[in-house]
């Protein structure tokens, strides 16, 4: 169904200790609290985009073993279709090592696992659900070919593709001009442009620089500043609301998924960033990645409180 959305990527199963301050090198820190759960950017994003209300089918690559059979149980809970979930007999299921100081920030490390076992094949495999879909989100924690390959299968089928440029480490060839949105975090979108963002003038020249490599838009989060949006049209920045942070994990991730789900859905681009905004701001105020995703109806209470407190302000 075109309102539908397909997200190509990873799953990762998280383990997350929560500490006063990330170490070191070769520093030991002792207490904090630990937790295991559901990520990877693929999963957050199919997770996030389901609770904000959308139709949503997952395409990745899983261990067989306990940690893959916990993959599939906990996305079909959240209402994920999971039967582009292919169970990798020779890999693992991916893993990834969290610290989350009390400040909110965090220093993450991965094991890929399957997830470096996602194939153009398996691609292929889904390829009329790709086709079927309106939007394809997609991230680079898999082989750019394969990332690739979905690009041209989501673009030749009229989907609106959004890649969300994570890890910032496989940019090269991918076909940018048969992108829709990026929506790269400022660490990601300086790598895109080979520049560095310093000041207003510089975040406008790094947008630009992205623009030029044929993508129709871009929106760059900017934590707690915002997202910068740009296209040929116009480019301003879009303040994040003011919240308590206690963990940035998968913030971008929730961004992302959520802006799939409210396009799906027919919303405009503007709509869907701003409400893409309110949902990634509800993530960073809890703890983990996909546990931290807020449902539709927390998003649009949250929005409806903002009005408003806006609506008061101004009588």
């Amino acid at each position: 169904m075109k309102n539908s959305v397909v997200v190509v990527g990873s799953y990762n199963t998280d383990l997350t200790i929560k500490t006063k301050r990330i170490p070191r090198p070769g520093e030991t820190v002792l207490g904090g609290s630990f937790f295991q759960g559901g990520g990877g950017k693929g999963a957050n994003q199919a997770v996030a985009c389901a609770r904000a209300g959308a139709r949503v089918a997952f395409l990745a690559r899983v261990g067989n073993d306990t940690f893959g059979e916990g993959a599939v149980r906990r996305l079909k809970e959240e209402g994920v279709a999971t039967h582009c979930v292919v169970r990798d007999e020779q890999y693992p299921t991916g893993v990834a090592f969290i610290l989350v100081e009390e400040q909110g920030e965090n220093s993450i490390v991965v094991a890929s696992g399957a997830n470096a076992r996602l194939s153009p094949a398996d691609i292929e495999r889904a390829k009329e659900e790709i086709a079927a879909a309106g939007v394809i989100l997609l991230q680079l924690e898999c082989p750019v070919e394969t990332i690739q390959h979905a690009i041209h299968l989501a673009h030749q089928s009229g989907a609106l593709v959004i890649l969300n440029p994570a890890p910032a480490e496989q940019l090269t060839g991918l076909p940018f001009d048969e992108v829709d949105i990026l929506t790269p975090n400022r660490v990601e979108a300086e790598m895109l442009a080979s520049a560095k963002i310093t000041d207003d003038a510089s975040l406008v020249d790094v947008a630009q620089k992205i623009l030029d490599l044929g993508t129709r838009s871009v929106r760059i989060t900017l934590g707690s500043k915002g997202v910068f949006a740009a296209s040929k049209d116009a480019m301003n920045l879009l303040p994040a609301l003011e919240v308590q942070a206690i963990d940035s994990t998968g913030a971008g991730d929730i961004f992302s998924g959520s802006l799939a789900a409210f396009l799906a859905e027919g919303k405009s681009i503007d709509q869907s960033v701003r409400m893409a905004m309110v949902a990634a701001s509800i993530s960073v105020t809890r703890l983990g990645a996909q546990s931290s995703a807020p449902l539709r109806a927390e998003i649009e209470c949250l929005i409806s409180s903002q009005l408003v407190s806006k609506a008061e302000a101004s009588n």
